[in-house]
């Protein structure tokens, strides 16, 4: 599959472009790459619907801010195949015309509007459905394929989705001719003005029922449980939100499915915890252990690790272990193990320690004697991030 191409490219606007100008740029290029402009035109269809693509995230104030953040990555990556994000091979032409046919006001420049194959009559588009889902840091960090099973609203098996008890129910509105759409002429002091809109009768369907399915009072769905299966990619985190493109409920009478949006909720770990895509887990080790040195078994996200403790080693001290941390969701690299060293001090003594340590604390060389780099603390961990 080709790369994914910048959507603010795709539309052509700065990333710090209105909401108004994002929408006049997407008008622009779905006038020039409209499939009644281009007709049997494979690559004008392309990039009609990776204008739509583009638009459908830029228009949406949620879906533009995962998409500044996380790139590509953020709407599920390139995987519109398998569901997330919906590369431009996700969206069908009945999804775009449903969802931003009004962005033309009805129509336009003699094209035959928003409607695709159905020629301009309207689709209903069912609705989304929002569920959350857990996943481990183990799970974070290769990334996993979760099965769910929802009760949505799915098409009437009885009359396969078009309302009808029978296809002779299904009559060409007379309204319309089967248009979906009237068109009005209008004076005004302009001159002579003609409009489109939905027709009244069929509601821009173009037919209407005369005898509503007797299983489904016309609606054409009915409610049943499916299950759904979705790739959550490595380095999600938690309160993400990802798109399975047609998964949520069906729109009426043959409509256009919604969406199944996937919130993630990350399960803590018990010993790692996760910062961006740093992990970072704290070692204790008693006194004698930072005094003379010693090795540590410390956990990660793919088994124990050993690391050397060097005599000396003051409390505070910060271990990074490179690329032992998250995968970073756009495929950048991965993120860091950082150990946080904590000298362990008991409270209790028998005789026998009270004694060493009294021994201790009136030689020299047990003396407090740090370096500046030891009293610069905060100086020492803005590096470790720098």
């Amino acid at each position: 599959m080709a790369e994914k191409r910048d959507y603010y490219e795709v539309l052509g606007v700065e990333r710090s472009a209105s909401a108004d100008e994002i929408k006049k740029a997407y008008r622009k290029k779905a006038i020039q790459f409209h499939p009644d402009k281009n007709p049997g035109d494979k690559d004008a269809e392309d990039k009609f619907k990776e204008a739509a693509e583009a638009y459908d995230v830029l228009s949406n104030p949620d879906k533009k801010a995962r998409y500044d953040q996380f790139g590509h990555a953020g709407m599920g990556g390139a995987s519109g195949a398998s569901g997330f994000g919906g590369g431009f091979g996700g969206f069908s032409m009945d999804d775009i015309f449903s969802r931003f046919g009004d962005i033309f006001g009805g129509g336009f420049g003699g094209f035959s509007g928003f409607g695709g194959s159905q020629g301009g009559r309207r689709v209903a588009r069912g609705s989304d459905i929002r569920i959350r889902v857990k996943v481990t840091l183990n799970e974070v960090m290769t990334g996993v394929e979760k099965k769910v099973k929802i009760n949505k609203m799915v098409p009437c098996s009885h009359c396969q989705g078009n309302g009808a008890e029978s296809e002779a129910d299904i009559h060409t509105c007379d309204t319309c001719r089967g248009t979906g759409s009237v068109t009005r002429v209008v004076n005004s002091f302009l001159g002579q003005m003609q409009t489109s809109s939905p027709c009244p009768t069929c509601g821009g369907t173009g037919k209407v029922i005369v005898k509503p399915c007797s299983h489904c009072g016309g609606t054409g769905l009915r409610k049943e449980a499916e299950e759904i299966s979705f790739k959550i990619p490595a380095g999600v985190s938690d309160g993400m939100q990802l798109t399975v493109r047609g998964k949520g409920n069906a729109g009426k009478n043959n409509g256009v499915s919604g969406d199944l949006l996937v919130v993630i909720e990350e399960e803590e770990h018990q010993e790692l915890q996760r910062d961006g895509n740093d992990l970072i887990y704290s070692l204790f080790i008693s006194f004698p252990e930072a005094a003379l040195g010693c090795e540590a078994e410390i956990p990660s996200i793919t088994g124990k690790l050993k690391i050397k403790i060097e005599a000396g080693t003051q409390s505070g001290k910060v271990l990074r272990l490179r690329g032992k941390g998250v995968p970073d969701l756009q495929g950048y690299g991965q993120g860091d193990l950082l150990v946080y060293v904590h000298v362990w001090i008991p409270k209790k003594f028998d005789k026998s320690e009270k004694e060493m340590l009294e021994k201790m604390r009136s030689s020299a060389n047990f003396k407090p004697a740090p370096t500046k780099e030891d009293r610069n603390f905060f100086d020492r961990i803005k590096k470790m991030f720098s």
